[in-house]
C-alpha cells in the first residue's frame, strides 16, 4: 500500500462561496499513481466544508438560503463565540455540511454516482484556507 498527500489553497473574495473541486481532487488522484484505494478529501478549517453533491445552480442557492436560515450570519451579537471574531456562523455551518468525504478509487478513477461531485464551501473567506487530499490505496 502507498500513499499521497496533496494539499489545495483558496482564497475567495467574499466571506461565503462554493466551489467544485472535482477537477483538482482528479488530477491528485492521477499525480499519485493509485488505482486501487480510497481518497479523503478534508476542509482545514474550522469555518470550511467539503461535502459530495450535485452541481447545480439552484441546489447551490438553496443551500446558502438553508443554511441562512438555520444559522445566519447576522446580527453578530447572538453569538457567544463572537467578540474578537464574528464567525460563529461559519462553525455552525460547518458542523452541519461536514468536515470531509471519502471517495472509493476504482480503476484509477473516482467511483461516483451519476451526479456526484466534490465541492469546498467557504462560510468565512478573504484569506487563505486549505484542503487535504489522501490519497492510500496501490
Amino acid at each position: 500500500m502507498i500513499s499521497y498527500r496533496k494539499e489545495l489553497h483558496f482564497n475567495l473574495p467574499k466571506r461565503r462561496g462554493l466551489v467544485n473541486i472535482t477537477g483538482d481532487v482528479e488530477k491528485a488522484l492521477a499525480e499519485s499513481r493509485i488505482s486501487e484505494g480510497l481518497i479523503l478529501v478534508n476542509a482545514m478549517n474550522i469555518t470550511a466544508s467539503v461535502f459530495i453533491n450535485d452541481d447545480e445552480g439552484g441546489l447551490h442557492q438553496d443551500y446558502e438560503d438553508w443554511l441562512e436560515k438555520l444559522a445566519p450570519e447576522k446580527p453578530y451579537s447572538q453569538y457567544h463565540h463572537n467578540g474578537f471574531e464574528d464567525n460563529a456562523d461559519g462553525h455552525l455551518k460547518r458542523t452541519i455540511m461536514g468536515r470531509e468525504t471519502v471517495v472509493a478509487v476504482t480503476n484509477g478513477k473516482l467511483d461516483f454516482g451519476r451526479w456526484e461531485q466534490i465541492f469546498y464551501f467557504e462560510f468565512d473567506g478573504k484569506r487563505d484556507k486549505r484542503v487535504l487530499v489522501k490519497i492510500i490505496g496501490e
